[in-house]
């Protein structure tokens, strides 16, 4: 129980964020490139775009993301307070 806890405990943890540093490095090319990256499509602009967060587009990615690491901090606890066999 344990060990299932620590995997959905730093799971969602570590694909949340291997997705925006990935997303992050297009956004960074656009920029230096001199264009303006546009969130919701996902590709860069000549024009001004406006900023649109994780929540808004991925709202489903990010709080499950969430749920599963408390979920997985729940399994955790009781894995440490359940004595072994």
């Amino acid at each position: 129980m344990l060990r299932l806890g620590m995997l959905l405990l730093l799971a969602p943890i570590l694909i949340l964020m291997g997705v925006y540093f990935w997303e992050l490095g297009d956004v960074r090319a656009c920029t230096l490139a001199g264009g303006h990256w546009d969130y919701l499509e996902g590709v860069c602009r000549d024009t001004p775009q406006p900023f649109v967060s994780w929540l808004e587009r991925f709202p489903w990615l990010v709080n499950g993301g969430m749920l599963l690491s408390v979920l997985g901090l729940a399994l955790c606890t009781v894995g440490l307070y359940v004595k072994k066999r």
